[in-house]
Order: C-alpha cells, then sequence, then structure tokens
C-alpha cells in the first residue's frame, strides 16, 4: 500500500522537477517508510512507501531487464502462485508487485487480467515509449489522471494533481449536484474539472500524451443466477471465502480488523478466528452518551466466540468536533458519507495499537443483496416499490439556489448499463451499486480514512472468486422473505452461532444529526456564510434547515453542507485543517 504519481511530458521533454515534487510532497502521508524515484527520457514515477511485504528488497520503482519500470499502490494477493507460474523469470525481490512486471513484459497491456489483488498500477515501458496505467475491478485503491500544458500525469489522489497545477481548479457544477443529492459522484470526471477518475477495471495504454488504448475488465461476471443446491453452496462459499481471507491475511507485518458487529464484519472475523492461531485484534466504534445503537454488545459476544482482542474506540460529540476538518481534508475526493468519522478514528486507533493492515467487511452488502433497498426495488410499484435513489438529498427543499435536474444522469446510466446481460432485477441493482456507491462512496471513504494515517485496508468479500460465486447466486439465496443476505447469514450461524446471524439488523448510524441538531442555532450562520455554500444556498434556508436538523431528512441535509463547506475549506480555498470545526467554518466565510 503506498502512495503512486508520474508524468508524461509532451513533446520528448524532461518532466520538470518541481512538478514531481509537489506530487510527492502531496500524497507523502500514504507512504512514510521510503520515497523512490524514476526518471527515463519523457517519463517520471514517484513512489511513497507503506512497507507491508518484502520490507527489505521491497522498495520501488521496480525495473526488469528489458527497460519497464513499474509502481504501484495495493497488493496482489496471487503474488506467490504468479511467481511459481512465471516459471524461471529472475526475479530480484520477494515484492508482491514484481510478478505483475513480469506478466507485462510476457503478455503486453493484458498483463492485469491475471491479477488477483487491490491495486493502482503504472508501468512505463521505455523500450514501446508508453506508459500503461492500470486500476483493479472493483475500484479499491484509487488513481486520477489529467492532462496540461506539460504532458498527462496521474496520482494516487486529485489534489496531488491540482497540487502539481493540473486542471482547471474550477468546481463542475455537475458534479457537484450529484454528491449533494447521491452524496458521491458517479463516473469518471470528478468534482474538479479536467482530473479524471481511471476507472475500476481499466487498463490504458498512453502514448505521446494521448490515450491510444483502454480495456476494462468486468468486476462481475456475465449472467444470470445459476441453479444451485443451498447446502453445496453453503460448502462452496465456505472453500471460496477461506481462501479469500487466507490470502488478504498474507503480510510481513502485524495485521487485525474492523469489527461492526454485523455480519459482514463478523464473517470476515470468524474466518480470520479459523486461520490465525493467535487472537485476532479487533476494533469496534461506539457512541456514547447518543441514543445511536449501540453495537459493542454484538461485537463482545462474536470477539469471545473467536477469542479475539477487541479494542472497544469511543468516539464522541467533542471527536467530532475536533476531528471534521482533518476529516473532510482527507476526503479530497468527496463523499459526504458520516461514517467517515469513525473509520478515520478506528484507522488512527490501529495504528497507535501498532498495525499497519485492517481486514474489513465492505462489499458483502453489495455481493449477498444485504441492503433494504434492494428488496424496496423488486417490489411492484402498487406494493411500495421505487427506484433506487430516485429522491435526492435537497430535492424540494428549497435550500439550494438551483435544483440541477441532471443529478441522477449518472445513475440512470449505470441503471441501462446492468440491465442487460440476462441480469434478474436483483443483481441489476446490485451492479449499479457496485459500479458507482461502492468504489465512489464506501471506498474512497476507507481508502483516505486509513492512508491519512499510513493504515492499509483489506475487504476480503472484494475479491473475483467471492464475486464469482456470489452475483451469481439464486435470487432466493439471496434475499428470502424479509432477509437479505440469505446464503451468508445460513453460513455465519452454522459457523459462529454467537453473531446471531438471524438477529434484527440495527444498521450503522452515526449521531451526526443529534450532535448537529444540538448546536444548530449556531451553526446554522456559520455554514452559510461559508463561500462554499453561499455560492450555492440561500442563507436564511440554510439556517432554517439547520434549526430543524433534528428531523431525519432534515439532519442528513444539514451534515451534507457542513461536510461540503469544510471540504470547499480545504481543497477550494486551499487551507489547512487547523483548529475544530467552529473555527474552521469561521475562517471559510465568503468576501
Amino acid at each position: 500500500m503506498c502512495g503512486i504519481a508520474g508524468i508524461m511530458a509532451s513533446g520528448g521533454a524532461v518532466p520538470p522537477d518541481d512538478i514531481l515534487a509537489r506530487m510527492e510532497k502531496a500524497i507523502a502521508h500514504r507512504g512514510p517508510d521510503g520515497t523512490g524515484i524514476y526518471r527515463e527520457g519523457d517519463v517520471a514515477f514517484v513512489h511513497n512507501r507503506l512497507a507491508i511485504i518484502d520490507l527489505v528488497t521491497g522498495d520501488q520503482p521496480l525495473r526488469e531487464a528489458g527497460g519497464a519500470a513499474l509502481v504501484a499502490n495495493g497488493e496482489i494477493y496471487n503474488h506467490v502462485e504468479l511467481r511459481g507460474r512465471l516459471g524461471d523469470w529472475p526475479f530480484r525481490t520477494q515484492s508482491d508487485c514484481e510478478p505483475p512486471l513480469a506478466l507485462y513484459r510476457r503478455e503486453g497491456i493484458a498483463f492485469a487480467e491475471r491479477l488477483r489483488g487491490m491495486y493502482a498500477i503504472a508501468v512505463h515501458d521505455a523500450r514501446e515509449r508508453r506508459l500503461v496505467l492500470v486500476r483493479d475491478p472493483f475500484g479499491i485503491k484509487p488513481l486520477y489522471y489529467a492532462a496540461g500544458a506539460h504532458g498527462i500525469a496521474f496520482a494516487s489522489e486529485a489534489q496531488a494533481l491540482r497540487a502539481a497545477g493540473f486542471g482547471t481548479g474550477r468546481i463542475d457544477p455537475a458534479r457537484r449536484a450529484e454528491l449533494l443529492e447521491l452524496q458521491f459522484q458517479t463516473g469518471d470526471q470528478t468534482i474538479f474539472e479536467g482530473i479524471r477518475r481511471l476507472m475500476p477495471g481499466d487498463t490504458v495504454s498512453i502514448s505521446g500524451g494521448q490515450i491510444v488504448e483502454r480495456r476494462t475488465r468486468a468486476a462481475l461476471p456475465q449472467g444470470g443466477p445459476v441453479p444451485r443446491d443451498h447446502e453445496a453452496a453453503l460448502l462452496e462459499f465456505d472453500r471460496v471465502f477461506q481462501d479469500s481471507v487466507l490470502v488478504h491475511q498474507r503480510s510481513d507485518v502485524p495485521y487485525g480488523m474492523f469489527l461492526s458487529g454485523g455480519v459482514d464484519s463478523s464473517a470476515v472475523l470468524a474466518m480470520m478466528a479459523r486461520l490465525n492461531e493467535r487472537p485476532v485484534r479487533a476494533f469496534t466504534a461506539h457512541f456514547p452518551e447518543t441514543d445511536a445503537a449501540d453495537e459493542r454488545e454484538a461485537a463482545r459476544r462474536v470477539a469471545i466466540a473467536c477469542r479475539a482482542e477487541l479494542a472497544e474506540i469511543a468516539v464522541r460529540a467533542a471527536d467530532f468536533w475536533a476531528e471534521l476538518p482533518s476529516i473532510a481534508a482527507a476526503m479530497d475526493d468527496p463523499a459526504a458519507d458520516y461514517a467517515c468519522v469513525p473509520t478515520y478514528l478506528l484507522a488512527r486507533a490501529a495504528r497507535q495499537a501498532g498495525l499497519k493492515v485492517v481486514l474489513s467487511g465492505e462489499g458483502g452488502d453489495e455481493l449477498f443483496a444485504g441492503y433494504g433497498r434492494y428488496r424496496t426495488a423488486l417490489k411492484p410499484w402498487w406494493m411500495g416499490g421505487r427506484a433506487m435513489r430516485r429522491r435526492g438529498t435537497f430535492e424540494d427543499m428549497g435550500v439550494l439556489r438551483t435544483q440541477t435536474r441532471g443529478w441522477r444522469d449518472g445513475i440512470a446510466a449505470s441503471e441501462a448499463i446492468a440491465a442487460g446481460e440476462g441480469r434478474t432485477r436483483l443483481q441489476a441493482a446490485q451492479a449499479v451499486d457496485i459500479a458507482d456507491w461502492l468504489p465512489n462512496d464506501l471506498l474512497a471513504k476507507l481508502d483516505r480514512c486509513l492512508m491519512a494515517h499510513a493504515v492499509e485496508g483489506r475487504t476480503p468479500f472484494l475479491d473475483p472468486e467471492v464475486a464469482a460465486f456470489a452475483y451469481r447466486l439464486p435470487d432466493a439465496m439471496k434475499i428470502h422473505k424479509r432477509w437479505g443476505k440469505w446464503l451468508l447469514r445460513g453460513w455465519l450461524d452454522r459457523t459462529m452461532p454467537a453473531a446471531r446471524a438471524f438477529a434484527p439488523k440495527q444498521g450503522f448510524t452515526v449521531p451526526v444529526q443529534r450532535w448537529i441538531a444540538g448546536a444548530g442555532d449556531r451553526l446554522g450562520p456559520l455554514v452559510a456564510a461559508t463561500a462554499g455554500v453561499a455560492e450555492i444556498a440561500d442563507r436564511a434556508a440554510v439556517e432554517r434547515l439547520f434549526r430543524k436538523a433534528d428531523g431525519k431528512r432534515q439532519g442528513f441535509a444539514a451534515w451534507t453542507l457542513l461536510f461540503y463547506a469544510l471540504w470547499h475549506r480545504r481543497h477550494v480555498l486551499g487551507r489547512l485543517p487547523d483548529g475544530d470545526v467552529f473555527h474552521a467554518l469561521d475562517t471559510a466565510r465568503a468576501a
């Protein structure tokens, strides 16, 4: 896990030193264990390393005799198996990222088809005069690119490109509307004009400053459900999931996991306990002095049954006010997901405990159909059925000056694509979430909040083998009566009865609504006066919204504006987080 950046200069020029230095500084937090620089002709790379595998000889850039060089962010979980298949290749390190370089030399830009892992990779082939960029199929690891006067550049975080002068520096109004209404942005265009995401699963070849070839590796298998016997499916899941957790534990440094007490994280812990002789170190968040669901009892039951060492991290209102400016600053590609608050604090606790790697349960809901919105989407309209995300956060609230009607266009495009290939309505709904919500909200949040503390997050549900099994399960093995994740619950019930897999789901909520409502009279005028919010919203309406933040819809809208105001202060106004929320807002006022 690391930070990478680089540039292919225009017209064969030598990449300017200052551009590389600015990008390196912007992603330094992602890799505190060393910096590597590569220069060859019109291409330069920088690699900030978080050492996880091959601590001695695994520094990057990696090079091979044919003249290609590689930098990577992520982990290649099948690197052991790839080494065996590559036979007499003269490996120089034990790094998990050297086999992809060998594969590139043997198979060209199709090399990523053989990779199992989470990764953003850049390869420079000096012989072929091309730059190749690759991102894993689920989009677990981020990668951004932009063209400018000096050439085409890439980086692990969009803020590194902006620091180096790429992009226009302007906010894209359509992407901002998506952020406000959806809490994330769809597609490849970021909120910053001129800066794009490499899409999940994409491999692009760049020559002469232009993308000349693009290939896409799909995260999900094609086709509809495959009939299965229930008992056989349980056994097959056990095999597939054990294999995934096993390879996700490959590490030369200590690792642990995040435990919420829910089905997904409990399943991860149950399998880790099976595979580890020593107690697993688990971290769970709770919210004292609020009415938020307290999942500590569930987490404790599972931890005791699994012989895990459980650390309970209290997240209080004081933490919210103190840390939110830094959290918003970490989310350079913004997602207004309030779960970023406990995720950030759990990551800090894990790092303070000496861990560099944590496993978590992201992806379980998407692959096994755990969300209630899936069940709602499957109902006919006369029984309350409705499309997912049909109503925006601010729609018809009278807060924003201009209601951008196209905020749902990206979701609609994903829905049109997902409806093909013989999929059921349930599979189509899952595919929509996996295309946009998963990489651009859940995984972006996980990446930024963990990497802010130099911690690597691993997601064993988001594995090609697990996805190939889960996605084509019969719908009835995913949703049964009122239960989502039916097969996964059944497996957990047998494997770890203490998890109470069929107990009513409390849902993971963060009490931001209560915290905001308690300070609404003070917050409203401050948020309304910030440069970011004053540009888009009616001041009096914003103040009224914060006074009514104890309502569910109003509370989430208030949270979204608060997050956006703090994000705008850092990433548009360019002010570093200093002080608490109230200080930050007071220093972000519009002129």
